[in-house]
């Protein structure tokens, strides 16, 4: 006789769908997911939401912000002491400090993590010696390492650029090579290995699933690293030169002024604050949400 019972099929969520749906219910890291497009957005399309041009000299010397009673609302966030409007130099300063940062950041971290999966994935003297010199490069603070560069270099933006690039590498590289290598060792890799399965096969299958997490922590602390780094040597006056808007610099020229007009480096520095601790919030947010999807 048949049976007029009806089987509903239960969809089982994947786990991007976890990880997802992690990262949804964690409300700091949603906040902090809008406000990085926001920004993005606003480095992206700087020269047209800017009001003025960063160069511009409005004839109105160190007017306050529009919200103290002497400020104009033409001048939201006030003006410098070249009469420059802070609010578009803050515009067009994103793509100097935040873009090039986030940029350098992501080719890095394409760089190290190629190079520490191949070396992850070597054993013995090769290793050891790769193990040592990247141990030795690590002592050395980030920040110095892209002064030393610059010195060798030349002051300039793409010389910036490039030190804090090639400062960010071991370190991501230093990373992943751990992580790699940690893996390679558990029993389930050993295992599979005895299976017959190649080191390509490893890597996609096994090991990248299982260091995504290490792979966002690194990523997230490189940019967050490289927007310091790029402001600390605009802030020393080894990055953008005068009267390029980074935000740094903008800091620098206008330490003197921080008693007669403290929005000229209140301003700089909140916009670096701000976009450092949006970084921090999405890549945190992002590891929380990858741990929960995998458990």
């Amino acid at each position: 006789m048949p049976s007029n019972s009806v089987y509903v099929e239960q969809h089982i969520p994947t786990q991007f769908e976890r990880t997802w749906n992690a990262f949804r219910r964690n409300k700091l890291a949603v906040i902090g997911f809008w406000c990085l497009i926001g920004l993005i957005l606003v480095t992206l399309f700087a020269p047209l939401l800017a009001p003025w041009s960063p160069q511009h000299q409005t004839g109105q010397l160190l007017m306050a912000p529009s919200w103290v009673q002497s400020g104009q609302i033409e001048y939201f966030l006030g003006t410098d002491d070249l009469s420059r409007d802070m609010l578009s130099r803050l515009i067009a300063g994103s793509r100097l400090t935040f873009g090039y940062a986030l940029v350098t950041a992501v080719l890095a971290a394409g760089v190290g993590v190629a190079i520490g999966v191949l070396a992850g994935m070597t054993k013995g003297l090769k290793s050891s010696v790769l193990n040592h010199i990247l141990d030795s490069i690590l002592s050395i603070p980030s920040l110095l390492l892209a002064i030393i560069v610059v010195a060798f270099l030349g002051v300039g933006e793409t010389q910036v650029l490039l030190a804090i690039w090639l400062s960010l590498i071991p370190r991501i590289i230093r990373a992943v090579y751990t992580a790699v290598h940690d893996e390679i060792e558990k029993d389930y890799i050993i295992a599979a290995r005895l299976d017959g399965a190649n080191d390509i096969y490893l890597l996609y299958h096994s090991i990248f699933p299982n260091i995504v997490t290490v792979l966002s922590t690194e990523v997230t602390r490189a940019i967050s690293v490289a927007i310091l780094d790029v402001a600390a040597l605009g802030f020393l006056g080894l990055g953008a030169q005068p009267p390029a808007p980074e935000w740094g610099a903008m800091l620098g020229d206008s330490v003197e002024l921080i008693f007669t007009a403290p929005w000229t480096v209140t301003l700089p520095g909140m916009a670096i604050a701000f976009s450092v601790l949006v970084v921090n919030l999405v890549g945190e947010g992002v590891s929380q949400a990858i741990n929960a999807g995998t458990e």
